[in-house]
């Protein structure tokens, strides 16, 4: 079964220098059908404008990770980790006890767009660490790269929660098929562009839970970029 989250459903905050949309309720929107999925918490879309950005603010116990789609995206924390992110990468940063940490435009002329996003741990308390790491269009093309996951397979970057995370990229012909496993839950993302999944359209900044399929197949893009979450059977997140 695929439950359709239209984009234009989404909250939205216009704050000048950052413009965001909110898959799930976060900060000042609240929307009691809209608390989360599985353990993915938040899903927000951000574009920043150019030498602005988010100051040094903390975080306790949430798995965060960023995908920067357009620009740059400078970060610095309390581990001691400066670094420039950019597109193809994905940064991980686990609050565990506590961390905190700062996001800016890395540019002084051009925007950034990028994609934060929380999944609850399975742990509270554990040590804080960071992850940075790079996949390649290549990688992408036509297919789903498994970018996040428990252990860290394939090259991944390692989270403390049972869930998967995976890229591709989508764009005429290009086709791809991901078998889940029994009574897992998914929801799938479109960062940019056009997609159809297991032949539905689905257009820039729609999302999709999925409940009772095991096969998902992404076909017949236009300019898309995707990510796909394989999660546990269960609506909403727990705090551990």
């Amino acid at each position: 079964m695929l439950t359709l989250r239209k984009a234009a459903d989404r909250g939205a905050a216009n704050h000048g220098w950052l413009k965001s949309f909110h898959t799930f309720s976060f900060a000042n929107y609240r929307n009691p059908r809209e608390q989360g999925f599985s353990d993915l918490l938040v899903i927000n879309d951000d574009r920043v404008a150019a030498g602005k950005g988010f100051g040094q603010h903390p975080h306790r116990d949430m798995e965060i990770f960023s995908y920067v789609l357009e620009g740059a995206l400078e970060h610095k924390d309390t581990l001691g980790t400066g670094s420039v992110i950019r597109p193809g990468d994905v940064q991980l940063m686990s609050a565990g006890s506590g961390v905190a940490h700062s996001e800016y435009n890395h540019s002084a002329t051009k925007p950034v767009h990028f994609l934060q996003i929380w999944i609850v741990p399975e742990v509270s308390g554990a040590k804080p660490r960071y992850q940075q790491e790079h996949f390649s269009q290549e990688q992408k093309r036509g297919q789903l790269r498994l970018i996040i996951s428990p252990d860290g397979s394939n090259g991944s970057l390692k989270v403390r929660q049972d869930a998967r995370v995976y890229a591709g990229l989508f764009d005429g012909n290009d086709t791809a098929t991901l078998k889940l496993g029994e009574h897992r839950y998914a929801y799938v993302h479109v960062a940019r562009g056009s997609v159809q999944l297991n032949g539905e359209q689905l257009q820039e900044g729609d999302g999709v839970r999925v409940r009772e399929e095991q096969l998902l197949t992404l076909s017949n893009g236009v300019d898309a970029e995707v990510l796909v979450f394989d999660l546990r059977p269960q609506e909403l997140p727990e705090m551990p």
